[in-house]
């Protein structure tokens, strides 16, 4: 088996600090108030459609918007405690952000299993949206 690469090793080093989301449970989670953040681009979103019910944040101010200490976060976070799901297109960069949140306290900071694309397999949130359970 060859090396693996720096970000491979950085990537599982991130995801085995995280409770990471399963598609088919994200109406749950969210049901049960978990903040749904999705930071795909705009072209992504364009492309594949918006996610229901999350607040749409760009990847490179994510830090800055969800950090509770920071002037600059958004009015929902309202604890360290909060659950929060990062949402990107394919579920690697979500993992690495997610991470960094729990580096700045929100402990229960965590992604979405597989991205936006493994939405778009199960289907089952994207047509029954945040309400179902």
């Amino acid at each position: 088996m060859p090396d693996l690469s720096a970000i491979d090793v950085l990537l599982a080093a991130a995801r085995a600090q995280l409770d990471r989301v399963d598609p088919t449970v994200l109406a749950a989670e969210v049901a049960a108030g978990a903040l749904l953040i999705d930071t795909r681009p705009l072209e992504q979103r364009q492309r594949d459609g918006d996610l229901p019910g999350a607040v749409v944040i760009d990847r490179n101010v994510l830090e800055w918007r969800l950090d509770p200490t920071s002037p600059y976060r958004i009015a929902d976070i309202t604890s360290v405690e909060q659950r929060i799901i990062i949402v990107c297109d394919q579920g690697y960069s979500s993992s690495l952000a997610a991470a960094t949140l729990r580096q700045l306290g929100l402990v229960r900071a965590t992604d979405l299993a597989g991205g936006f694309q493994a939405l778009l397999l199960d289907g089952g949130y994207l047509t029954r949206g945040a309400s179902a359970g």
